[in-house]
């Protein structure tokens, strides 16, 4: 049994650049001519817990996802795990079911650093997880990709409550294939227009540089452009970008940017 893949978008997951991504990753799961296997999509709320309009924010996702990828029939369940010690517990079985059939997982908009708190050591980010192994695809968006990586920018912490900038734990899910990734999405925004720098997911070049020197050297940083995104195909052991703009990877030995439609090992 292979691995899945694993896409990370920027931002737009209901995007046109978004959902080629989506379809593109479907076709691979359910095209008649290859597969007879049924696409069955899992929504995660977690993201968005902490919302009251959890359940509406994963519901525009699936709505759009019903009928971007219609042509494969997918059957499409919003899992509303949305936080520990209620009856929408990330370890509450019950609801958790439909991710143990799922060959496509979504997780998208809402707070990195909450996700993190709620799935980490969870029934199901370990379902996920295994779930990946046996080659369910996985796609995580915005918030969702900072959430997943070895340390997750605490975005709402510096720039929404004026925190001063700190590490913060994520998911760390390549850990489990020995690197020690973290993602950056809104990697080029520029709401801030000429007045405010709102670059790297909206702390700015300044206050990113801040975080990054308080990471591990041996860490990677993977930035995601606005509407542009990568897939990780393991069997390959390629990377290739997508969507409308570009991709750039920080290490300890220099800076690479890789335009959409590039691949790279």
């Amino acid at each position: 049994m292979s691995l899945g893949k694993i896409a990370f978008l920027g931002s737009g997951e209901t995007s046109l650049a978004g959902g080629r991504i989506f379809e593109s990753l479907a076709r691979n799961i359910s095209d008649p001519s290859v597969s007879q296997r049924p696409l069955r999509v899992a929504v995660m709320e977690t993201t968005a817990g902490f919302e009251l309009n959890s359940f509406q924010v994963a519901s525009r996702v699936a709505e759009f996802l019903k009928t971007r990828l219609q042509n494969y029939k997918p059957v499409i369940d919003i899992i509303p795990a949305r936080k520990l010690g209620t009856e929408f517990s990330p370890d509450n079985p019950e609801i958790l079911k439909p991710l143990l059939s799922a060959n496509m997982i979504f997780m998208g908009p809402g707070s990195p650093t909450y996700a993190a708190r709620q799935l980490r050591g969870t029934l199901a980010w370990d379902i996920i997880r295994a779930r990946h192994r046996l080659g369910a695809t996985l796609i995580f968006s915005s918030a969702a990709t900072i959430s997943v990586g070895a340390w997750a920018l605490p975005v709402y912490e510096v720039y929404k409550a004026g925190e001063d900038i700190h590490t913060k734990s994520g998911l760390d899910l390549f850990a489990d294939y020995g690197m020690s990734l973290s993602f950056v999405p809104h990697w080029n925004n520029a709401e801030g227009g000429i007045d405010l720098d709102t670059s790297r997911c909206f702390l700015g070049i300044e206050r990113f540089n801040q975080w990054r020197k308080l990471l591990p050297a041996e860490n990677i940083l993977v930035g995601l452009d606005e509407h542009s995104g990568i897939i990780v195909d393991f069997d390959k052991a390629i990377c290739e970008v997508s969507g409308v703009s570009s991709v750039t990877v920080l290490k300890q030995t220099g800076m690479e940017i890789y335009p959409s439609g590039a691949k790279f090992h």
